[in-house]
């Protein structure tokens, strides 16, 4: 890949699951970090899932990389 990678993690959906794009690609439904790893890695980069968290040019939208379940009303 060349150039700045992009990737959004968007908030979790109401089945579970969160949906992730790289450059506007979406690549999947992810349910934890080892699966955007993985998802990454078939893109093409390496990731480590330890480091899935704290990566810079990860946009995660409407929860962090802890929030994986629906949000329910109560």
């Amino acid at each position: 890949m060349s150039g700045p990678i992009r990737v959004s993690v968007h908030p979790p959906s109401p089945s579970g699951g969160r949906r992730v794009r790289v450059d506007g690609e979406i690549l999947g439904l992810a349910h934890n970090v080892a699966d955007i790893a993985e998802f990454l890695r078939r893109a093409g980069l390496e990731i480590d899932p330890a480091d899935v968290a704290e990566a810079p040019w990860i946009d995660w939208r409407g929860a962090g990389p802890e929030g994986w379940d629906p949000e329910t009303s109560g």
